[in-house]
């Protein structure tokens, strides 16, 4: 069961997951460009000069536990209710990162212009993947429920 779509949709969801916490989530730029853009990432603030400001540890917690669920997921592929369970988990947590990210973008705008990165697309594609593996999954259940009812 392992070589299932659903094991390469969870795949797909958790390598992305890894290469959104690496890559910026977009930059503030000042209302008249006077003030060098800042960058936002899913762990920091990080200002032309260099320095840092950690206030969006949360959006880089998110993306860790969506990359382990769905690493770990792939491996309970004989539990499958289990991991029907798991992936709509998983879901919840990519609408929660969306919901997460754009509470810092309110509170850290301020009088600057937020301009996002082609990133921020990213987490919804895993939504997509998440929501096809759970469909792979319950045909999956579907098709060892009706084995079990010939034999």
């Amino acid at each position: 069961m392992i070589q299932r779509i659903q094991t390469v949709y969870l795949l797909i969801v958790a390598i992305l997951s890894v290469v959104m916490m690496f890559l910026p989530v977009g930059s503030f730029v000042g209302a008249d460009y006077s003030v060098p853009p800042v960058e936002f990432t899913n762990l920091a603030v990080v200002a032309a000069d260099g320095t840092a400001n950690y206030a969006p540890w949360a959006l880089f917690v998110l993306l860790v536990a969506i990359a382990v669920i769905s690493a770990v997921t792939i491996f309970l592929y004989k539990k499958r209710m289990l991991q029907i369970r798991l992936t709509v988990f998983n879901c919840v947590l990519l609408v929660g990162y969306y919901a997460t990210l754009i509470t810092f973008v309110f509170m850290l705008k301020g009088d600057c212009r937020y301009v996002p990165s082609w990133t921020v697309c990213l987490p919804f594609v895993s939504l997509v993947l998440s929501w096809l593996a759970i469909r792979a999954i319950g045909k999956d259940e579907m098709l060892v429920k009706a084995y079990e009812r010939l034999r």
